[in-house]
């Protein structure tokens, strides 16, 4: 018995500092120095919750900014099974989807040109994405504009309120995150 009480002993010590100690100081630490983050990236209107910053919702009202389909279990966006469609390029019901998906935006949104930007009709490996590239709102703008009753300047404004640059220039694209952008726009139509 005696051989496997070092074995035991490092096991208990690894639990403890593996399964209790560290995840707790991480949780402190991550409190104490990113309280929005680490409890979510929140948007809330004084005690009501909105959404979050970090994942999609699925707005499909013509005046709201659409974002990415979602391959998502259950329901579009749905944070407790998120994933991709996994279908392979090849695959014939991949090409039939976005079909679909380039024929209903051409019909929701007249008054953009024709070529539809392709993560508008693609899906993301998450399948939350709260963001997409500028270029992709850009499209959808005169199709909002119209629906909210709004002129297509004062909804080009508010995308670049909302417009997120790149830390550094090569470390991605321009995104806007649609949460916050629809929220405002339910804000502002609120506030008039």
């Amino acid at each position: 018995m005696n051989i496997f009480r070092p074995a035991v002993s490092l096991f208990l010590l690894l639990t403890l500092l593996t399964g209790i100690v560290y995840p707790l100081l991480t949780t402190v630490v991550g409190n104490r120095l990113f309280p929005q983050q680490a409890q979510g990236s929140l948007i809330k209107k004084g005690s009501a919750l909105l959404g979050s910053t970090l994942i999609g919702q699925d707005f499909t009202q013509a005046g709201y900014f659409h974002g990415r389909p979602s391959a998502t279990a259950g329901h579009a966006d749905n944070p407790l099974a998120s994933g991709g469609s996994n279908l392979a390029v090849s695959n014939p019901q991949l090409a039939q989807r976005i079909d679909q998906q380039v024929s209903l935006l051409r019909s929701q949104n007249p008054l953009a040109s024709r070529a539809v930007p392709t993560e508008l009709v693609t899906t993301s490996a998450s399948g939350l994405d709260p963001t997409l590239s500028l270029a992709a709102v850009e499209w959808q703008i005169p199709r909002v504009a119209q629906a909210r009753h709004l002129a297509v300047s004062d909804v080009k404004k508010l995308v670049s309120a909302y417009t997120e640059q790149p830390r550094l220039s090569f470390m991605g694209p321009t995104v806007v995150n649609l949460v916050a952008l629809n929220i405002a726009l339910d804000q502002r139509l609120v506030g008039k």
